[in-house]
């Protein structure tokens, strides 16, 4: 066995270890016996059902030779008479009988020290990926630490580190190295190297985050995010609801003198953010998402999940919005496919569509018009078939009574 001094200090160094790296005590000493276990092994053989036990309080690390109380022996290796075990012991007790060779503790030395550093390691990064799993789709800071082929490296909580993949970037927003950054958990991976924390800047949920930390009457569930379209970098939509009558959810969003919307802008490099009515009427949810245009009428086709929207003459670009931004983005809030046309327009876009839908039921209805068509192909010839049968009759006719 090793010397007493030395197996104190062994439990310093552990103790000290788990305050630093923040890993439980008791899974350092684990890792120890896993390491003491495994030189005993590569060393004495492993043919014996050997365990070792750690000390918690001295330190002191044994090997043991643990075989099963049983009435029969099978295995002499891994069993034990119970007249031989003697005392207390009862069939399917275990028997475990000292086996700490000598020089065990300078083999120890030697071998453990690499066992317990991989531990160390496999457990520093357990606790990085369980620390970033509970933050999943939640909101982290840091620091830029570098770019590789144009993929961002975020240094968190100056330790963690995190990509920004370029998928996940917002076209047109430049952070330099150090520069402070706000962004969104995608997705916490395990991999080869190490847990691999995945942030986005573009995604929707940052927007509801932020909101979330801005308004306190979302935080405290009385007004409600419904449904969130973005394009990063440009313009939000942002559908809420409240849950009390007394409390305006758009006038909570926007705050005095919409000092809380323009901070989740400021936080989003300035995007634009439409705060939107939700209503679960889908005619007047419509007419709220494409807000800021005023909308004449909303007809819905709900077989095809079209809405038909007519808007006045002078309102169709803003209805329509920079390179059809609003409507795209109000349809993707809606969950309808909006198809918007000027009021002088409106008959003619209305009967176009209904042209097409009549088209497109046409070529369903083909099949029964080609079969109609065979009948009335085959209809001449039963009729044929009656002349001739009326005649082959009438002579019948005619040979019976001449016969007479």
């Amino acid at each position: 066995m090793a010397e007493p001094a030395a197996e104190e200090k062994l439990l310093d160094v552990l103790q000290s270890i788990s305050k630093e790296r923040n890993i439980a005590f008791e899974m350092l000493l684990e890792a120890l016996e896993a390491a003491l276990l495994t030189a005993y092994k590569r060393h004495y053989g492993s043919e014996a059902n050997a365990i070792v036990i750690v000390d918690r309080q001295t330190g002191e690390y044994r090997v043991f030779h643990r075989r099963t109380v049983v009435e029969n022996v099978e295995d002499p290796k891994l069993e034990i008479d119970v007249k031989k075990a003697g005392g207390p012991y009862q069939p399917g007790d275990f028997y475990d009988e000292e086996v700490t060779p000598k020089e065990f503790g300078r083999i120890a030395a030697q071998t453990a020290k690499q066992v317990i550093v991989q531990r160390i390691r496999e457990a520093e990064r357990d606790t990085v990926y369980n620390k970033y799993a509970r933050k999943l789709n939640d909101l982290v800071t840091g620091t830029v630490q570098r770019y590789e082929q144009r993929n961002m490296y975020v240094l968190l909580e100056g330790r963690d580190e995190a990509i920004l993949p370029l998928s996940e970037q917002v076209p047109g927003e430049a952070f330099r190295i150090n520069d402070f950054i706000r962004a969104y958990v995608l997705d916490v991976r395990k991999s080869p190297k190490g847990p691999q924390v995945v942030l986005s800047r573009s995604a929707e949920g940052l927007v509801q985050r932020l909101l979330e930390l801005e308004v306190p009457e979302i935080a405290d569930g009385i007004v409600e995010i419904m449904a969130i379209a973005r394009e990063g970098g440009s313009r939000s939509k942002v559908a809420v609801r409240s849950l009390r009558a007394e409390v305006d959810p758009i006038g909570a969003c926007l705050g005095p003198k919409s000092s809380r919307i323009a901070n989740v802008s400021d936080n989003l490099r300035g995007e634009k953010i439409d705060v939107i009515r939700w209503d679960a009427d889908p005619q007047t949810f419509i007419m709220n998402a494409l807000a800021p245009a005023k909308v004449i009428s909303v007809e819905l086709f709900e077989e095809d999940g079209t809405a038909l929207i007519v808007v006045p003459d002078y309102q169709l670009s803003l209805a329509i919005g920079r390179e059809g931004q609003n409507v795209r983005l109000a349809a993707r809030l809606t969950g309808w496919r909006l198809d918007i046309a000027s009021e002088t327009e409106a008959d003619e876009a209305r009967e176009r569509y209904l042209a097409e839908r009549a088209e497109q039921t046409g070529v369903l209805e083909e099949p029964v018009a080609e079969e109609a068509e065979e009948l009335e192909e085959e209809a001449p010839a039963l009729s044929v078939d009656e002349e001739l049968i009326r005649k082959l009759e009438e002579f019948r006719r005619e040979r019976l009574g001449g016969g007479e």
